[in-house]
């Protein structure tokens, strides 16, 4: 049962085992829930960075757990850094400059994030 959640949370829910581009449906997936976090149910910032920060604690452990029992040390359907890697500039974004943002500039703002992002995570650019 522990081993079954763990894998669910690591695959964001399976989207890991998708046998084309986990990451970036991951990305995507992303993308949505933070997009309705903070524009459709206008949830306040601090308690989405309570959540961020839970995820990414609990991550450390639970990949590490899977891991473990794996000989790929980097395994494609892990692809729960991509829900911390792309959550980091859309919350940056939502909380800069405490101005509220428009749907549509916000839409604007999470496709280029998300295109960049995976843009980069692809491309995995020296350091």
């Amino acid at each position: 049962m522990t081993k079954t959640l763990n894998t669910l949370f690591v695959t964001m829910f399976g989207l890991g085992k998708l046998p084309k581009i986990p990451g970036t449906f991951g990305s995507l997936a992303t993308t949505i829930i933070l997009y309705i976090l903070f524009h459709i149910l206008d949830l306040s910032s601090n308690l989405i960075l309570i959540g961020l920060m839970v995820i990414f604690i609990f991550s450390f452990l639970a990949v590490a757990i899977h891991i473990k029992e794996s000989e790929n040390k980097d395994p494609k359907e892990v692809i729960i850094d991509e829900f911390i890697g792309q959550s980091i500039p859309i919350y940056l974004y939502e909380i800069s400059h405490d101005i509220e943002k428009s749907d549509s500039e916000a839409l604007i703002f999470y496709s280029i994030s998300f295109i960049l992002f995976r843009f980069f995570d692809i491309l995995k650019p020296f350091p």
